[in-house]
Parts: structure tokens; C-alpha cells; sequence
């Protein structure tokens, strides 16, 4: 099973308790721990958390900076608890705007952690879906400008084997926090047939009980695909 997270509210909780946005975010950590926790526990094989989007870096330079900052620093402390856990990281985004830091300790993580098998942690970092298909498409027509691919060959295939997010099945689930109804963004072309999960809860305040509640609440619903309820029940 995948599960996306789209962790949404840690600037408004901060505000809440009188303080600075960046606090909020250093406690939204705690709870990606829980979250990483509780789907390797429910043995979920692939959870993708939108980190930070390509919007997010029109936000003032010293909350981009401090996101970053805490972005290397939950990456030197969790490394170990990852690889005992038998986690590995794949890291989805335009990754060349990011500092050579960044960048850095991005690429030895994933490197250490690749022998992880019982869940990859996909983090969407510098990402937005339209930049995403926008890349697939520059990369298709390359192949077609080289005499790769024909046109008429383009198909749903085509485009899937050109997204970041080639070598993972698509979501099952979709999660997002805070309140807020909308995808902003986010796996856009991936999302097409995921079951869709609101929760009024602010990121900070997620955790593992709430991350159970959200897949059982999928586990009630009828995933048709296009077909009636009459043929699923007589293919059943």
C-alpha cells in the first residue's frame, strides 16, 4: 500500500500558541517520526510526504532558510534510527534549487538508506506537480526529437515512465492535515484514482492513532474504478 501526506498547519499551530511559524515546524517533525512509525508498523510499503513545495519558496528567505536547516538536521538525526528500522529515502523535486548542503547530505542519505526494504520514504522536497509534468514532457519530446519514441506511440505508459515517481506504484491513499480540501499541487497525474482523506487536525497535533484512524477509514471504502458496485460484487 501507498499513502501520501500532504502535512499541512504547522504555521497556524505555532500562531495559536503565540509563537513564531518556525516552531511549528520544528514540531511537525515529532510528528513525521510518528507517521514513519505507525506505517511501518501497519506495514504500508511506500509513504510520500509533500515537504516542501516550489511555492513554498516564495515564503520570507529566513523561514526557507530555517526549513532547510531543520530538513539537515532531522536527516542527521534519523539516519540511524532509518536503516535499523530497514527504511530506505527517495527524494522527489527540482533538486538543482536547492544549496549544495542540502543537497548533499540529500544524496548520502538516500545512498545509506538503499538497501531498505520494509517501507521507502519518498519525500517531495522542491516539488509541484505541474513542474513535474511539465519535465515528463521535456523528456518525451527529447526522445521524440532523437528519434527515441514516434508520437504516435505516447501513451498513459509513456508519460508514468517519465514522472519522478516511475519506479513506485501510485497512492491508495491521500492524506492532508489542517483542514484544508484541496491537493494543492501535489501528484496530480498520481492521484487520479486515490481515496482522498480530510482530518481538521493540524500537522503538529497528528500522530499515530490518527494516521491508523485515516487507513481505516479507507479500508471501508469501495474502490470502483469506473466499474458499478454489481460487477465488482461478480468479479469478487
Amino acid at each position: 500500500m501507498h499513502v501520501a501526506v500532504i502535512m499541512d498547519g504547522n504555521g497556524r499551530w505555532a500562531r495559536k500558541r503565540g509563537r513564531e511559524r518556525i516552531f511549528g515546524h520544528h514540531q511537525g517533525v515529532k510528528s513525521v517520526r510518528k507517521v514513519i512509525e505507525a506505517a511501518s508498523e501497519l506495514g504500508i510499503r511506500y509513504l510520500t510526504l509533500y515537504a516542501f513545495s516550489t511555492e513554498n519558496w516564495n515564503r520570507p528567505d529566513e523561514e526557507v532558510s530555517a526549513l532547510m536547516d531543520i530538513m539537515v538536521e532531522s536527516l542527521n538525526n534519523e539516519t540511524e534510527t532509518l536503516l535499523k528500522n530497514n527504511i530506505s529515502i527517495k527524494v522527489i523535486g527540482d533538486l538543482d534549487r536547492l544549496s549544495d548542503k542540502v543537497r548533499d547530505r540529500l544524496r548520502e542519505t538516500i545512498r545509506i538508506t538503499s538497501a531498505g526494504t520494509r517501507l521507502k520514504l519518498v519525500v517531495a522536497l522542491s516539488y509541484s506537480s505541474r513542474w513535474e509534468i511539465s519535465e515528463a514532457c521535456r523528456r518525451i519530446a527529447r526522445q521524440v526529437k532523437n528519434g527515441q519514441l514516434n508520437v504516435e506511440d505516447i501513451n498513459e505508459q509513456t508519460v508514468n515512465e517519465n514522472l519522478e515517481t516511475s519506479d513506485i506504484p501510485e497512492p491508495e491513499l491521500m492524506i492532508r492535515t489542517s483542514g484544508e480540501k484541496r491537493i494543492s499541487n501535489f501528484l496530480l497525474w498520481q492521484l487520479a484514482y486515490t481515496e482522498l482523506y480530510f482530518t481538521e487536525k493540524l500537522w503538529p497535533d497528528f500522530g499515530k492513532e490518527d494516521f491508523y484512524k485515516a487507513v481505516a477509514d479507507f479500508q471501508k471504502r469501495e474502490r470502483r474504478y469506473g466499474k458499478t458496485s454489481e460487477q465488482l460484487a461478480e468479479n469478487s
